[in-house]
């Protein structure tokens, strides 16, 4: 793929890296020229100088044959801007832009923009790691915060149970389970089997409650 990332901040260079690693042409625009020292010396792909949504810049990087645009520099106007060009005037199949305001990138998600909000990330990833209150089982967490991707606790008497029930019964909607180590996506037939690691997606404000269900002795059933 070519890939056009703007912004060389440690993210921007860090994606430039990754991608050149794997074999992809990379180029990357800063408005500052002494950003490029990011980059590791035998960095090989295209560095731009100038205004990420300028479309004489986007040109010079290559914007009309890219697969991808980065918008990750540290200014959540020029992001969007450079991102809504990229798509709309350029046709870029792929586009992200990195927001740092959840709110604004609930927007844009749904303009059909993919956003990264860093501030929920951050955030939830920092709760993870000092492992306080019960954010390290979130493995996803949607721009504006409100639904979440978690791995639950079951208790044990939910095994034979069908997803259906168990779905009904706990308020979230089973997104895949780790059997055996390999990923399963359910239908409505599956039932959950002994020591399957199953993750739900649910509203942030009904979490506990999600929980609580699941890690609970299951009803009974006719």
């Amino acid at each position: 793929m070519h890939v056009v990332v703007m912004g060389c901040g440690r993210v921007g260079a860090s994606i430039a890296q990754e991608l050149q690693g794997s074999g992809h042409d990379v180029s990357i625009i800063d408005r500052d020229a002494t950003a490029f020292r990011r980059l590791p010396e035998d960095f090989g792909g295209t560095k731009v100088k100038g205004v990420g949504f300028d479309q004489e810049v986007l040109r010079r990087a290559g914007i009309a044959e890219a697969d991808a645009f980065a918008a990750v520099s540290s200014g959540d106007n020029s992001n969007i801007i450079a991102a809504r060009v990229a798509r709309e005037t350029f046709n870029v199949p792929k586009v992200v832009a990195r927001i740092y305001d959840a709110k604004r990138a609930a927007v844009y998600e749904r303009l059909g923009i993919p956003t990264v909000a860093t501030v929920p990330w951050t955030t939830d990833r920092f709760i993870s790691a000092l492992g306080s209150g019960s954010a390290d089982d979130v493995a996803w967490t949607e721009p504006s915060g409100e639904v979440a991707i978690v791995q639950l606790t079951v208790h044990e008497s939910w095994v034979g149970t069908s997803v259906t029930l168990f779905q009904e019964n706990t308020g979230s909607r089973v997104s895949f389970i780790n059997r055996l180590g390999r990923p399963v996506l359910p239908s409505a037939k599956s039932v959950l089997q002994q020591d399957d690691q199953v993750f739900v997606a649910a509203l942030t404000d009904n979490l506990e409650a999600v929980r609580t269900v699941a890690a609970g002795v299951a009803p009974e059933f006719d």
